[in-house]
């Protein structure tokens, strides 16, 4: 059993990162469903703008100061070389502004909880990515981001479910304690079951430090960073449109959070496996194979007819997204320096959460115009996105062997 498990990536520390996550993931998640109906029921006073737009720049507002601040957390995170603190520090963020939804009475108060949950979340992503790049073997990486990626968006599936049933039983506090309280659990798990991995004295002081350094980038981080970000940007686009989908497929929020939350029936059953492909035949296919899928998953979102429609369509994003997330995160890893692990995992987690940001703003602003025109928009960035995986994104694994890596494990 134990070599069957080291086989497919998976030991005590990715697990315990991984579970850890996925609490994590759950208890931010749970304001998804809840945010755009808390926004349709408060004053408007100083803010007179579409109701989409609204709550596209609300969600934005966390994913653009999540993924602007990641590069300074994650050089942080390098240069203290300690990364368990600031996962737990950043845990702690994210609990007490979730809790402080108890007390907020308009859009501004939403708007400047929200920017305190980004920042929460980027002291907590590039030290979370750091450590998994540590802690991982280059030649089963692939199953091991497989297995953190899929605890995590099941973390980030079931959050919704929660979410949504509070709020239809019990309303909108009851569904901010939650999400406090998962948090809570996810700041326990990281300082009891996660042994931090300090950075060698000499990887420190190899390089002068910088928190902006060209040197570490390349054009595979970069290519799975822009991968990552389209990829998030098309799962997360409905969330701003939430109020328009209960109307057109008649269903209530409960409802519309099984419809967001079916997205990992398809990351459960193809993350793992996919990821583990990827240590054998190349990370790049996948990618391309999970962003050519993404593009009429994505398209065909504002078409839907039917809420059985609706929850295939999200069933086939999560399995593109599996194709994308696992082996990017791998690349990144594969081509991560010692030392500088911190600032070049977060050039590919600032992609997600860009796309997290961007996803939900593009969505608010296009439908204005026409609802499928998002839809459409980010379909068509999907397969631009497959080209520049293709062009630019280097192949670090070849027959289940590292052609190279920058990672000295």
């Amino acid at each position: 059993m134990n070599s069957f498990l080291k086989s497919i990536g998976l030991n005590r520390a990715v697990l315990a990162l991984s579970v850890a996550r996925m609490a994590d993931a759950m208890g931010n998640s749970i304001l998804f469903i809840v945010i755009p109906l808390f926004v349709a029921k408060i004053p408007h006073v100083y803010f007179h703008m579409p109701l989409p737009v609204m709550v596209g720049v609300l969600l934005a507002s966390y994913g653009l100061v999540n993924s602007i601040a990641q590069p300074f957390t994650g050089a942080l995170s390098d240069r203290l070389g300690k990364r368990k603190i600031l996962i737990i520090s950043g845990l702690g963020v994210i609990s007490l502004a979730t809790l402080a939804f108890v007390f907020a009475s308009s859009f501004l108060d939403l708007f400047l909880l929200r920017t305190l949950q980004g920042i929460g979340v980027a002291m907590t992503i590039p030290a979370s990515m750091a450590l998994m790049a540590v802690i991982t073997q280059k030649e089963t990486r692939g199953g091991s981001m497989g297995i953190y990626s899929t605890l995590r968006m099941a973390g980030f599936a079931t959050g919704p479910l929660i979410g949504g049933y509070l709020k239809v039983h019990f309303g909108f506090n009851v569904t901010f304690y939650a999400g406090a309280g998962l948090l809570v659990i996810a700041m326990l798990m990281v300082y009891f079951w996660v042994k931090d991995v300090p950075v060698p004295e000499e990887a420190k002081s190899s390089r002068k430090f910088k928190i902006i350094d060209t040197s570490i980038l390349d054009s595979g981080i970069v290519s799975a960073a822009i991968a990552t970000f389209i990829m998030a940007s098309s799962f997360s686009m409905v969330t701003t449109l939430e109020n328009e989908f209960n109307a057109r497929l008649q269903i209530n929020a409960f409802d519309f959070s099984i419809a967001f939350s079916v997205l990992i029936i398809g990351r459960l059953l193809f993350q793992i496996p996919l990821g583990r492909l990827s240590d054998f035949i190349g990370r790049k296919p996948i990618i391309i194979l999970g962003m050519i899928l993404m593009a009429p998953a994505t398209a065909l979102l504002g078409e839907s007819g039917s809420f059985y429609h609706f929850i295939l369509l999200r069933i086939f994003q999560g399995i593109a997204a599996a194709g994308v997330a696992a082996p990017a995160f791998a690349v990144a890893g594969d081509l991560a320096s010692t030392g500088g692990e911190g600032r070049q995992m977060s050039i590919i987690t600032m992609g997600f959460g860009l796309g997290l940001a961007i996803g939900p703003l593009l969505a608010g602003l296009l439908a204005v115009v026409f609802f499928e025109l998002p839809f459409l928009t980010v379909g068509f960035l999907s397969l631009v996105g497959a080209w520049v995986v293709y062009h630019y994104m280097p192949e670090t694994v070849e027959g289940g062997k590292v052609l190279f890596s920058n990672h000295r494990r």
